[in-house]
């Protein structure tokens, strides 16, 4: 079990109440004393996990346990077909997308995926995508507008990949193509941040109708550890720059920059999957079924204007 570090209170206090009921399974008088103690457990819960710090929800955003976009496909579709490729290069496998039913709609679904274990998380590059990734999301929405279907967008990435390479094949031309298309779609895109959102990587695939981030997920235009490095030359100040950036959900919907903070469950998603999956399923059914009803003319303009608003001056 992967514990973090502001956990482990919590699960000393689980540890002990197992061990009590352990060894006294057939004597009624520590009865009373495990009642007190899981009291006590739940207390303690709501203190450590009410309090949490911007540094140690990004370490929730990116618990290994944590819901991917593979499982929520898996959870959240009655049917999925997926699709692979970017008919320029080849396909990247941080992204995986397809044709969808879910709850009776059909829609395209795209997500960056990180993988779960070693071999998986190399497969998938760590989550981080290269120019094909970007190329692929935007064939797929294509597909979606021929067809008039709902686009729903899930971001978790550290960004996209900055490798010698990528930037040979058109990283940032990639990246800004995505930018201008997306508003130019002609079908509604939901976007949902469901882990980490960081930099062009997660921008590149969160040009939507509506914008929504779970609650313990992050978008930020840079990594903690690499506003670090550059702010004061030591990535070990990420705790200090997550407190800085404002990267939490909460922040951003001060702000406009988001629309929707979609509760998780006590202690962050990986605590009870079903439940996140559940609110998950329940948002995108929603807003299809607003975003459905708008004209598309109107769509577009309401997007255009959307980020074209976000962002603000102050003349002194």
């Amino acid at each position: 079990m992967d514990i973090l570090p502001h956990e482990k209170q919590i699960y000393e206090y689980v540890k002990t109440i197992e061990h009590l009921k352990k060894q006294n399974k057939d004597n009624p008088l520590f009865s009373s004393e495990i009642q007190r103690l899981e009291s006590k457990l739940e207390e303690l819960k709501q203190q450590v996990y009410s309090n949490l710090k911007p540094g140690e929800r990004v370490k929730i955003s990116r618990h290994p346990s944590r819901p991917h976009t593979i499982d929520y496909i898996q959870n959240l579709c009655e049917n999925f077909h997926e699709l692979c490729g970017d008919r320029v290069y080849g396909d990247d496998r941080s992204v995986i997308g397809g044709l969808a039913y879910i709850n009776g709609h059909k829609c395209v679904i795209i997500g960056q995926e990180k993988g779960h274990d070693t071999e998986s998380r190399v497969n998938r590059n760590f989550g981080m995508l290269h120019p094909e990734g970007f190329r692929k999301a935007l064939r797929l929405m294509i597909l979606a507008e021929k067809f008039n279907l709902p686009i729903i967008s899930l971001l978790d990435t550290p960004g996209a990949f900055p490798g010698l390479e990528a930037e040979e094949r058109g990283q940032g031309w990639a990246i800004a193509l995505n930018l201008r298309e997306m508003v130019r779609i002609k079908t509604p895109i939901i976007v949902i941040l469901i882990g980490e959102g960081s930099s062009g990587g997660a921008l590149g695939m969160g040009v939507g109708d509506v914008v929504a981030m779970l609650q313990h997920s992050y978008y930020s235009v840079i990594s903690p550890e690499g506003c670090a490095s550059i702010l004061w030359k030591d990535p070990a100040k990420n705790i200090e720059a997550a407190e800085a950036l404002k990267l939490n959900a909460e922040h951003l919907l001060a702000h406009n920059l988001i629309d929707a903070i979609i509760p998780e469950p006590l202690g962050g998603a990986h605590h009870d999957p079903q439940r996140i999956y559940t609110e998950v399923k329940n948002f995108i059914i929603e807003k299809i079924d607003v975003l459905k009803r708008i004209p598309k003319e109107l769509l577009i303009e309401q997007r255009y204007l959307k980020f074209r608003s976000l962002g603000e001056f102050f003349v002194t």
